[in-house]
């Protein structure tokens, strides 16, 4: 009987000792449902995707953005329509030679590293001999869809606010943006994750390196919205027929200005650079 009676004193002495545990384990549970994410494996590499809600945003700068192109407007509505997942980081070194065979790099460097100095053309060579490994459909994303997760629901510059520093992105830290301090200049790619993530779990959309898009580059586009196709799952693309193509989010060799949400960019889609890489986006 007092042996009885010690086991129940004992429990509940242990459940209170216990509960705050209990509890953050619960809320960590709850944090993982609300921003969904899973890892694919490929030969060794672990590519981190992190689930993308549909939604509506303003796409483009508004004209009283300090340093804003032509280009970046007039801003409209755009409609996401298809949910999907995203590069949790920019592809890295490892995840290249896990799926391709050999380093490309510039900057070669450790598996956490960036992979840069990649064309468009390969990028797609790339997310061809993934999906071929996989059995998955992976993709470069649109333009639209990588503005509207760079973003994250806000309507500032950057993800963060209205100004950036070198000491929250890998850029050239000696022309920030806003009101942040000069600071330090890397000049080289920093491992991926280096700085923290945007409100959706994403990092580095802002510097590192530039991050190519699908879409072909056509200035006007956002005067020409019926120009748009829907991709697989109902994402406005541009694939008109010039022979660039567009890519975001600025890099370790910019300035601070060309970090913002809005910023574009564009090459030949064969020319391979030291300060462009990309993110992956996964289709259910």
């Amino acid at each position: 009987m007092r042996k009885n009676i010690f086991k129940t004193i004992l429990v509940i002495l242990l459940s209170f000792l216990l509960y705050p545990c209990f509890c953050a384990a619960v809320s960590l549970k709850i944090g993982r449902q609300e921003r969904r994410e899973k890892t694919v494996h490929v030969n060794g590499a672990g590519i981190v995707v992190v689930y993308i809600p549909p939604g509506k945003y303003l796409m483009g700068s508004p004209e009283k953005e300090s340093l804003r192109q032509s280009d970046e407007g007039p801003q409209r509505l755009v409609t996401i329509a298809g949910g999907f997942w995203m590069g949790k980081y920019e592809v890295t070194q490892g995840q290249w030679k896990a799926v391709m065979g050999q380093n490309e790099a510039w900057f070669e460097q450790k598996d956490d590293y960036p992979i840069e100095w990649i064309s468009w053309d390969q990028a797609k060579d790339f997310v061809d001999n993934l999906n071929e490994k996989t059995g998955l459909r992976f993709r470069l994303p649109t333009e639209a869809e990588w503005e509207y997760a760079c973003r994250a629901g806000t309507d500032t510059p950057f993800c963060f606010g209205e100004s950036i520093g070198s000491d929250q992105a890998n850029f050239n830290g000696g022309f920030p943006y806003g009101d942040a301090q000069k600071d330090i200049y890397r000049e080289a790619t920093c491992p991926v994750g280096s700085f923290q993530p945007n409100a959706w779990g994403l990092y580095d959309m802002h510097g590192n390196v530039w991050e190519w898009c699908e879409d072909v580059y056509k200035e006007d586009i956002y005067d020409h919205p019926e120009l748009l196709t829907a991709n697989d799952i109902g994402n406005p693309l541009y694939s008109g027929e010039d022979s660039h193509r567009v890519f975001r989010g600025g890099g370790w060799l910019g300035s601070g200005n060309v970090l913002r949400s809005a910023c574009r960019c564009h090459e030949l889609a064969h020319y391979s650079l030291i300060y462009i890489g990309f993110r992956l986006v996964l289709d259910d």
